[in-house]
């Protein structure tokens, strides 16, 4: 398969074909990074992107004067309509799949500014924030402060939420797989059309581009002894460590796991339940399970809007090459 990952002008063609104004454009997946498994050698692998811009009907406008074709049927309704479904459906983000561009298949997401700093900060979806958590490919990015800002938050919370989940020592590759697969935890298409080897597929061949993205964040935590020699990390598993890192987790996180602790009627604030639970043997737990109850339904909303923004026939044919790759992968075990 033919690397993308340092070829800057290759996705300079691909963005010349699209409206200018992004404050954020990144690849990700195995069009830009190598992974394991049976599809690794895969020729002409899709290529995914993300679209972050300010003004959403007005660049979907503009897209639909030089992308009509790209469009299901809803780009008879207009651009108005079509920000609307991507803004109040699914997790915020409107993508158009199967797209032949520049020699090459892609699918790419729009997704408005303000829609993505929020989940980055709050994970009330932790669909494209969970994208982030894993190594991608930024091909453009202007200087939005407070965007630079959430995106680094993200990554401090993914490392909060993952230290939570994993024992007192663990190496490298354990702490990167918990990391990819936070955004994975309750996805139903993990279940049905995903290979049940993605998230070790995504770490494995790629533990450099995960160092480079969490190294400078792990040296800078005190609560944990990062032995980079060794690919060795040591963690305050205290209750107050513990405390301190579930009081830093993103809101809607915190909110989940309260709901989880907490009887009904008794309404203890979050604070409390926290404390409660970073006393508990049970916390890692706990907190698999609030992050599933974010992504299960953001997972399943933006599936089945997928049907709507791509088009039937091209859904059907989107989800059969997923269903073949888990074919695949399940005969690779077999």
């Amino acid at each position: 398969m033919q690397s993308l990952q340092s070829s800057g002008v290759a996705f300079r063609r691909i963005l010349s074909h699209f409206p200018e104004e992004l404050s954020l454009a990144f690849a990700y997946g195995s069009g830009v990074f190598r992974q394991a498994g049976p599809n690794a050698h895969q020729q002409n692998t899709m290529l995914d992107l993300v679209f972050t811009v300010d003004d959403p009907v007005g660049w979907h406008s503009r897209n639909l004067k030089q992308n009509w074709s790209h469009y299901s049927f809803l780009k008879v309704l207009g651009p108005r309509v079509i920000t609307t479904v991507q803004n109040n459906f699914g997790a915020g983000v409107y993508y158009n799949p199967l797209i032949k561009c520049d020699g090459r298949l892609i699918k790419y997401g729009v997704i408005s500014t303000c829609t993505l700093i929020e989940d980055l900060l709050t994970w009330n979806s932790l669909y494209i924030a969970g994208r982030l958590q894993k190594p991608v490919k930024i091909v453009v990015m202007n200087e939005n402060a407070t965007l630079r800002t959430a995106l680094d938050k993200n990554l401090k919370s993914a490392v909060n939420a993952a230290f939570l989940m994993l024992p007192e020592s663990f190496s490298e590759e354990e702490l990167f797989i918990t990391l990819a697969g936070l955004s994975y935890s309750g996805d139903f298409r993990m279940v049905v059309g995903e290979d049940k080897t993605k998230v070790f597929n995504i770490v494995k061949p790629n533990i450099v581009h995960f160092r480079g993205l969490y190294g400078s964040i792990l040296q800078e935590n005190p609560q944990v002894v990062y032995k980079l020699h060794h690919g060795r990390l040591e963690l305050d598993k205290s209750p107050e460590g513990q405390f301190t890192q579930l009081m830093a987790l993103p809101k809607t996180l915190q909110q989940q796991i309260n709901h989880i602790i907490d009887p009904p009627g008794k309404n203890r604030d979050v604070e409390e339940t926290l404390f409660q639970l970073a006393n508990d043997p049970d916390c890692a737990q706990v907190v698999r399970l609030g992050l599933s109850a974010i992504v299960r339904p953001s997972s399943v909303r933006q599936s089945t809007k997928g049907i709507i923004t791509a088009g039937v026939k091209k859904s059907v044919i989107y989800s059969s090459l997923k269903l073949y790759k888990m074919w695949r992968g399940w005969l690779r075990k077999t």
